[in-house]
């Protein structure tokens, strides 16, 4: 994905826009093929924001209060 601006909240309301889209409407195998490419990319995306996010957690709880 190369976007560089995108939060996590976007890329999150993108995939429930996604799946509504793929839930309430006929979609061409061209469209289909796009909206899960698309949903892949998301899908990536946020697992590395998530994991990112964890990761610096965990290291701020181990760091000693001052």
């Amino acid at each position: 994905m190369k976007e560089k601006s995108i939060t996590y909240d976007h890329a999150y309301t993108e995939l429930h826009q996604i799946l509504s889209d793929l839930q309430q409407s006929e979609t061409s195998v061209e469209e289909l093929t796009q909206k899960i490419k698309r949903a892949s990319e998301l899908i990536s995306f946020c697992k590395t924001k998530l994991r990112n996010t964890e990761k610096e957690i965990q290291k701020l709880l181990q760091e000693p209060n001052d």
